[in-house]
């Protein structure tokens, strides 16, 4: 019985084993990136829970890093891909990404007591070629919580 409930790294497939491989060495390249950049790591791989799905289910918010730049507290998140031939690596930072780190962010700042500071969301992108260094860049600000903000009718945006 033990045989069907292990859950090992040999279990898994391959193809899953380099892909969390190739993320994981991403996000320490991204951390040693941020370090030399002059930001200071607070901490890696924040996880908590920020409420339910449409189906009633327990959804977890992942930050990868959570840095100072300076005073600005920073959530940063990072992608890591082999190529950008098809698609740019911050295409997978779409809207419902966004909302899932704003979401996570918010818990954070609310846990620690941390409204009233200043932040941002960046991005890494890390573009890891089998056969060549990896480019890594930091995108600062990618977005904010405005974009999701929701609009009310009173608010003069929609009077002309």
């Amino acid at each position: 019985m033990s045989k069907f409930l292990s859950v090992t790294q040999q279990d898994k497939p391959a193809a899953v084993q380099s892909k969390s491989s190739l993320g994981e060495h991403g996000e320490a390249l991204a951390a040693d990136h941020l370090k030399m950049s002059g930001y200071r790591i607070v901490v890696a791989n924040f996880k908590v829970p920020v409420g339910r799905n449409s189906k009633g289910v327990q959804v977890t918010g992942e930050i990868d890093i959570i840095a100072l730049d300076g005073e600005t507290l920073c959530f940063v998140e990072v992608k890591t891909r082999r190529s950008d031939e098809f698609t740019p690596v911050l295409a997978a930072v779409d809207a419902r990404k966004q909302r899932q780190i704003i979401r996570t962010a918010k818990a954070y700042r609310k846990i620690f007591g941390l409204e009233e500071t200043g932040f941002r969301y960046d991005v890494v992108t890390v573009l890891f070629p089998k056969h060549a260094e990896p480019t890594i860049e930091i995108v600062k600000g990618l977005w904010t919580e405005d974009k999701f903000r929701k609009r009310r009718w009173n608010d003069g945006n929609w009077n002309s």
